[in-house]
């Protein structure tokens, strides 16, 4: 009975059941849509990676439990990770993904792996009702780009202990909402950080994500502008928590974060 090689990885830390946790299936061969959706569904984390060989790359692609998405940054991680740890791609070699964003490469740096990514910055909107009464405050900025709004708050505590209406977010004209503030210079296991943030997509399935990369697509220029650096460091305070370092290198972001192996197995497939 043949069956898919599938892994579970931590992605953006370096601890067992912390950052974000992504399932990463290793094709040998195309599969049918359908069938990496339900794949996906019987994973049920927040994302789950499909890629497969081709050409002088890889193709990946990413699904929630209930939809694909056009970016994501935790899988795309673990993705390499997978791929450098079970031998597909040497570790001194970049590896190079065909995606619904484009092409995008990560790096072996040793404790990181380097993801190159598309900066998504955001531009300054107007807040729907929907959404205020959602997050329950008044934001200092609101924002949105392609995918999601971007609100910063007064403070970490209030990025912290902020309940918001689920119900409300999956009905906004948006992937979700990300909310931010400038960190309170609080230290968690793992270090420092200069930025501190929540995600939430109800619409694609997931109320909370524990570390979202994409989401630090749009951080990383809007808070390098704003405390005028290229360089920071972002924690994402989910019940998990995860950190992610970004650079931003013209109009692409270099996010960088570690990833540990929970599971290794095979999915059987006589039946998908």
């Amino acid at each position: 009975m043949m069956g898919l090689e599938m892994w579970i990885i931590d992605a953006f830390t370096k601890e067992r059941f912390k950052g974000n946790a992504a399932a990463v299936c290793l094709l040998s061969e195309p599969i049918e849509e359908r069938h990496m959706q339900n794949i996906a569904a019987e994973m049920n984390l927040s994302e789950t990676a499909f890629v497969i060989k081709e050409n002088e790359g890889f193709g990946l692609r990413w699904f929630t439990p209930v939809a694909e998405v056009e970016l994501c940054g935790h899988a795309t991680l673990a993705t390499a990770h997978a791929l450098w740890e079970s031998g597909t791609l040497p570790v001194t070699e970049e590896a190079t993904f065909s995606t619904k964003s484009g092409v995008l490469t990560a790096r072996n740096e040793g404790e990181w792996i380097e993801l190159n990514f598309p900066t998504e910055a955001p531009q300054a909107a107007q807040a729907p009702e929907a959404l205020i009464e959602a997050l329950g405050l008044i934001p200092r900025y609101v924002g949105r780009n392609r995918m999601d709004y971007i609100i910063e708050v007064d403070s970490e505590d209030t990025v912290r202990t902020l309940q918001p209406d689920f119900n409300l977010i999956k009905g906004l004209d948006a992937r979700g909402v990300i909310v931010t503030s400038k960190a309170n210079k609080r230290v968690e296991v793992g270090g420092s950080y200069d930025v501190v943030s929540r995600a939430f997509f109800p619409a694609i399935g997931i109320d909370e994500d524990p570390v979202t990369g994409s989401a630090h697509c749009a951080l990383a220029p809007y808070w390098s502008k704003r405390l005028r650096k290229d360089e920071l460091i972002g924690y994402q305070a989910s019940a998990r928590g995860g950190f992610v370092r970004m650079q931003l290198v013209e109009n692409r972001v270099l996010l960088s974060g570690g990833a540990v192996t929970v599971l290794r197995g095979e999915l059987q497939t006589d039946n998908i």
